[in-house]
């Protein structure tokens, strides 16, 4: 298996997200660290955020199983009814079709980094929770929830 010059892996900043919802999340960095090698069945993230970011809106998946490792900082999970502090160490998973949205908060003063794991189902719908957005892993844009796009 080959291994991954991480340093040599492009960075994507921020979302796709529509403005205003891609605002909190401006500064997350990802790098595909998966795609790197050509992994197909599932996706593997290296993340970072800084202080007072996001890491996507609060979001859940119908058939994608997510999981995420904190490798450095303290990140904040939030979901429908908790919040959990997550330290270097710590990790969180979130089963497909559970409508728990979820998201990550940095609240500290440092960057956190962690690693993102999920499944690449092609036919999986991502609905936010707080707001009125949803996308389809079909196509990739973002919609108004009932199905209108936006512009």
């Amino acid at each position: 298996m080959p291994k991954i010059d991480v340093d040599a892996i492009a960075v994507r900043v921020g979302t796709g997200y529509p403005d205003p919802f891609n605002r909190p999340c401006a500064e997350r960095t990802r790098k595909r660290l998966g795609n790197a090698v050509g992994l197909q069945d599932f996706g593997v993230n290296l993340m970072t955020l800084p202080p007072g970011g996001w890491s996507s809106q609060r979001h859940w998946h119908s058939e994608e199983d997510e999981f995420v490792f904190v490798v450095e900082g303290e990140l904040i999970l939030v979901e429908d009814h908790a919040e959990t502090v997550l330290r270097k160490g710590d990790c969180a998973g979130f089963p497909k079709a559970s409508g728990n949205g979820h998201h990550l908060q940095n609240r500290s003063s440092e960057i956190a980094v962690y690693l993102e794991v999920g499944s690449r189902s092609p036919t999986d719908l991502i609905t936010c929770s707080d707001v009125d957005m949803k996308s389809s892993s079909l196509d990739g844009l973002f919609t108004h929830k009932n199905g209108t796009p936006y512009p």
